[in-house]
């Protein structure tokens, strides 16, 4: 077990290290500069001008000393500064952190609620009017992209209420923030839950074919026991892999959902340090991505010995 920690670390250390080599260069292949866009909003012509701003970012620097400066205050905990408004990145990713993770936790969430209980329901009725229903409900979810769906809501809801479920204002409690996250979480986790219900219907059925069921209901065991207690819990091990897949793209995938609902976070900063071409804040917050990716990744696979004993890891 402890081999295979070590070995598990290693390669998110490994992982993590090529992703932000890959960010890195990927982000200054791109056209264009800090230094032009400024340039170019503030009007100025003087290429000596440019050049101060450019030696003043540092873009003047070779690319491998700009990339291990960045790095070495990663590890420091110094993110660097965003070029536009001059103000250390920590302090503009921080505040916004805790906005997108409470929306991709209560999207993933919805998405578990909903899509476990209704995968398992359309498994054991299959082939009933109930399960055809949910069958359609879940291919409208993978079908209906969610920037679609979130207009479609706010087209909706203003129809109906007379009122847009944006982010106004800043909640002044918990319950304030549940209410105005409610709407966009559901937006995006619809299309997770429905693809959450197959996967359980599919992995469900799956099980449900195996001898050792079959054995269960011979000896007199009830219909809830066998469906949850015996069918269940070996369903789950794909379940919750994709689960953890669905995490780790909610964290990224909330970029169209928080535009259209004014949501103040992370994904939609992003959109705009990358039309500003802001390195530190791309840099930063693409490379935070990938760490929750990894960690997903981990922690799903240490969810599998809890759910299955029978798998082991040898040292």
């Amino acid at each position: 077990m402890g081999a295979y920690l070590t070995r598990r670390v290693l390669l998110m250390a490994l992982t993590l290290f090529g992703m932000s080599v890959l960010i890195f260069v990927m982000l200054r292949l791109v056209p264009g500069d800090i230094a032009d866009i400024l340039v170019d909003s503030a009007g100025i012509v003087d290429a000596a001008e440019k050049a101060k701003i450019v030696r003043e970012l540092g873009l003047d620097k070779p690319i491998h000393e700009q990339y291990f400066g960045w790095i070495s205050g990663l590890a420091r905990g110094d993110l660097g500064f965003a070029y536009v408004s001059e103000r250390p990145a920590l302090e503009e990713i921080a505040p916004r952190i805790p906005v997108s993770a409470n929306l991709a936790l209560l999207a993933l969430i919805y998405s578990v609620v909903l899509g476990v209980p209704l995968g398992v329901i359309s498994a054991v009725r299959q082939n009933t009017a109930l399960d055809y229903g949910l069958r359609v409900v879940s291919l409208s979810g993978l079908s209906l992209p969610s920037f679609w769906l979130a207009l479609l809501i706010l087209m909706a809801s203003v129809q109906w209420f007379g009122t847009i479920p944006i982010y106004k204002v800043e909640p002044r409690s918990i319950w304030d923030e549940f209410l105005l996250l409610s709407v966009p979480a559901l937006a995006v986790g619809f299309r997770s839950s429905a693809l959450i219900m197959r996967l359980t219907r599919s992995s469900m059925l799956e099980v449900m074919r195996q001898d050792y069921i079959r054995t269960a209901r011979s000896k007199g065991a009830t219909a809830t026991s066998v469906n949850y207690n015996h069918a269940l819990r070996n369903a789950l091990l794909p379940v919750v892999t994709i689960i953890g897949i669905e995490a780790a793209f909610l964290i990224g995938g909330l970029i169209v959902t928080e535009t259209v609902f004014n949501i103040p976070g992370v994904a939609r900063f992003l959109v705009e340090a990358i039309l500003w071409r802001d390195y530190p804040i791309v840099q930063n917050i693409v490379m935070l991505i990938a760490f929750i990716t990894v960690l997903v990744n981990f922690v799903v696979d240490m969810a599998y010995m809890v759910l299955d004993p029978r798998i082991k890891y040898a040292d």
